[in-house]
């Protein structure tokens, strides 16, 4: 396998394209009219951005980036809000999908769901806080 592939539909091209842009830290390789495409080394991710008129449901419960460190995690979280998204929290020292892991959530204009986290450790429970665990969605 050389890369994954993710093909996304949007409604605001231009504002996913900046969106995406800074959170990916690159511009695209190819950009029409309807369509964007990013190539990203590290992770190895073929990226699309597919116009359309609209958007309805939502079939992904969320996309991430895993990282090395908490630090890369602050380092991204720091990015991040100096291109101005905004982002939705925190989670540090959650415990979430059988790990205990420090992470943030941003959404893109069409409200996809994107985590920047670290694993430090495997545990036996899939989640022990009262978060909502794999979604930015924080449980009340």
């Amino acid at each position: 396998m050389k890369n994954a592939h993710i093909g996304l539909n949007v409604t605001n091209l231009e504002k996913s394209i900046v969106f995406y842009s800074n959170l990916f830290g690159v511009e695209p390789v190819k950009v029409k009219s309807d369509y964007a495409k990013y190539l990203l080394e590290t992770p190895g991710l073929n990226f699309t951005l597919n116009h359309r008129d609209e958007v309805t449901g939502n079939q992904v419960g969320h996309f991430g980036f895993q990282v090395e460190s908490t630090e890369e995690v602050m380092a991204h979280k720091y990015r991040l809000t100096e291109q101005g998204i905004q982002l939705q929290f925190d989670e540090i020292n959650t415990t979430c999908c059988y790990a205990l892991q420090d992470k943030f959530w941003v959404n893109d204009p069409d409200g996809n769901e994107w985590e920047f986290f670290y694993t430090k450790a495997d545990v036996d429970v899939y989640n022990l806080n009262d978060s909502a665990c794999c979604t930015s969605e924080p449980k009340a």
